[in-house]
This record gives C-alpha cells, structure tokens and sequence, in this order.
C-alpha cells in the first residue's frame, strides 16, 4: 500500500511549508459527498495524528488514515498547470466511475 507524489507536486508542496513556515506534510484523504459518493480532502499536516499511516515522496511526508487508505492505494498526487487553470490532481487506480464535474468519484 502507498501513497506518492509527482516531482511537481512534491515541489510544489515543499514551496507552500516554507512560505507557510510550519508543516510536516499534506494530509490525503476521503469523505462521503457529491454525486459520485466520495470527494478528495487535501489539507496540510501541523501534528501527526496517533492513527496516521505516513508516506513519504521526494521527501515530502504524506499522511493518510486508514479507511481513506482502502479507497486511495496507489494514487499519486500530481500537481498540473493547463492554461489559466492549475492544481492538484489525483492519479487514482481505484477509481470505476467520476461525476460530470469531476469533484467526485466511487470506487
């Protein structure tokens, strides 16, 4: 079971802790919502919670929990810029089906 990030990603990343000044990673996760079922949670790591399952990618620690780690094994998290628009992305193998508007999925 693991969790990574692209190089971009990564970069990307390690410039936010350092501009934020504090950080130990990013937290990935999933919750219940949208049309599809699940939505992505993404939010950055000040205190490593006791039932963490921690990753690491181009030296950037990845934090997930265990019933998100069931839906999200394998993905890489990807950081993209297309025009005007960039962000993250997520590279799930588990993935069966998104929704219209991409903000959710089911696997």
């Amino acid at each position: 079971m693991a969790l990574t990030l692209s190089e971009r990603a990564a970069a990307h990343i390690s410039a936010f802790i350092a501009k934020r000044g504090k950080g130990l990673g990013v937290r990935l996760g999933v919750k219940t919502s949208g049309c599809s079922g699940m939505a992505y949670k993404l939010e950055f790591v000040d205190v490593e919670n006791s039932d963490d399952v921690r990753f690491e990618s181009h030296g950037v620690a990845i934090f997930t929990d265990a019933k998100s780690l069931a839906y999200l094994d394998g993905t890489e998290l990807d950081y993209a810029k297309e025009g005007l628009n960039e962000g993250f992305k997520f590279n799930n193998p588990n993935v069966k089906n998104e929704c219209g508007c991409g903000e959710s999925f089911n696997v």
